[in-house]
């Protein structure tokens, strides 16, 4: 294949041999890295453990580099166990597995010849409340998961941010204390997708990276940094190498890190053809950016939950186009990025990587204690999501889509960022109206299920 290497199954990162692997989350996707393979990942999540099993049965199964994914029901994200009880009593069907309310050994049996150091299983969930979570998925088995104390909290619900920033370090500590040596505990910042869309990457990559670093401060040893993919190509590029950067300079040397893109998450293409071309895009885009992983969408996303030979589909398609895609330092690639940056990492120096270092050091400056400089960001309004109605977030912050399909900001209210002129007028942006708001939310959409789309 011309610009990438050759698809890798699940079991081919280890020569024969070879001393057993870092059985870590981890330790898997930097093992395809060096192997120059993109790991990709399904949101994937049934209550039915039977289907549940199959669907990991496929991802492992399919022409990639997958990781599994086991995604929490509603109920149990919210703490509501009575319900999730009742469901599973009941055959009612849920939109995720309800691994609290399930017998720890149905879930070891839902895993066993399945999840192991050639295929990790990630937990996913949503919740601002995640100690029941933790235990359940330590108890049977597993070490990865996902999260964060703002990313975790201000999208999904009214619970206070204190009372999340104060969980989670719980949370940390706990997963640290109950995943046993040599294994070594996974989290990802959900930072980097707040809200999904119509946020500069400013202050995702700078949400993420924060999230990243309480994480290490409350003893997790290995973190990934999440970016979301937004409205422009270059700007996206620019923000996961200044995550990557970032990172280098904010994370301590022995924390092992990498960064994970997730397909846009925002309105999707209504067309095969337009949702495709989306999933294609960000493929080539972690590859040329240095991303590692990949969380694909699939071409039904606009119409209903996708089904497990769809989110198969995605994942091989992502595969291929990234096996494609010239990797940086390659011959016809981008620059060398010289590992997790430096002072010749394309885009080093790009308005996202200042403007979110600008967000970081501001909040490191208001106290010592990671978690109560969140609280205090947000108070303050140094930190403040746009459309964001959570009670704790500031609400003063605006951005728009210029006409280039960069984010900005319109409005900055008290953060350390620069709200920008309305393109080619050089006036102050216009402010967002209903009409205005639908017409962002849904343009990329409507440019990928433009026949001539060209990414």
């Amino acid at each position: 294949m011309t610009g990438g290497a050759a698809l890798l199954a699940p079991g081919a990162l280890r020569e024969p041999g070879a001393p057993e692997p870092d059985a870590s989350f981890g330790g898997f996707v930097a093992r395809a890295a060096a192997a120059g393979q993109l790991v990709v990942q399904p949101r994937m999540g049934f209550g039915d453990p039977r289907r549940m099993r199959a669907g990991l049965e496929r991802t492992k199964g399919a022409v990639a580099t997958t990781v599994g994914t086991l995604t929490i029901d509603s109920y149990t994200r919210v703490g509501d166990v009575a319900a999730a009880r009742a469901a599973v009593a009941e055959g009612t069907a849920l939109n995720g597995y309800p691994i609290t309310t399930h017998p720890v050994e149905l879930t070891r049996s839902l895993l066993d010849g399945l999840a192991g150091p050639g295929f990790p299983v990630q937990v996913r969930h949503g919740s601002s409340r995640p100690e029941a979570i933790v235990r359940a998925l330590a108890a049977a088995g597993l070490d990865a998961t996902e999260g964060g104390p703002v990313s975790y909290c201000l999208p999904y619900g009214r619970t206070p941010l204190a009372e999340s920033v104060e969980n989670w370090a719980r949370c940390c500590e706990l997963l640290a204390a109950l995943v046993p040596a040599p294994r070594i505990p996974h989290l990802e910042s959900f930072g980097g997708c707040m809200l999904g869309q119509l946020c500069p990457p400013g202050l995702l990559v700078a949400l993420s990276l924060l999230e990243g670093m309480f994480f290490v401060r409350h003893g997790i040893r290995s973190v990934s940094l999440s970016y979301a993919q937004q409205t422009d190509p270059a700007q996206d590029a620019e923000a996961v190498r200044a995550l990557r950067r970032l990172a280098g300079e904010f994370l301590p040397a022995g924390v092992d890190r990498h960064v994970v893109l997730y397909t846009y998450m925002g309105v999707f293409p209504r067309t095969a053809g337009g949702a495709t071309r989306l999933l294609e895009a960000s493929a080539r885009l972690a590859v040329r950016s240095g991303a590692q992983r990949l969380i694909v969408k699939t071409a039904a996303e606009a119409h209903r939950i996708p089904t497990v030979l769809e989110n198969v589909r995605a994942l091989e398609t992502a595969a291929a186009t990234a096996a494609l895609q010239e990797r940086p330092g390659s011959p016809g690639g981008a620059p060398s990025t010289h590992g997790d940056g430096g002072a010749d990492d394309a885009g080093a120096d790009s308005e996202v990587y200042r403007e979110a270092r600008a967000f970081v050091e501001a909040v490191l400056e208001l106290d010592e204690d990671l978690g109560r400089a969140l609280r205090t960001a947000f108070a303050r309004g140094v930190l403040d999501v746009p459309y964001c109605l959570h009670p704790d977030n500031a609400g003063r912050s605006r951005s728009f889509v210029d006409a280039g399909g960069r984010l900005r900001w319109s409005e900055t209210g008290s953060m350390p960022a620069a709200a920008r002129a309305a393109p080619r007028s050089g006036s102050r942006a216009p402010a967002m109206t209903s009409d205005g708001l639908l017409t962002a939310l849904h343009g990329v959409a409507l440019r990928y299920d433009a026949p001539d789309d060209r990414e």
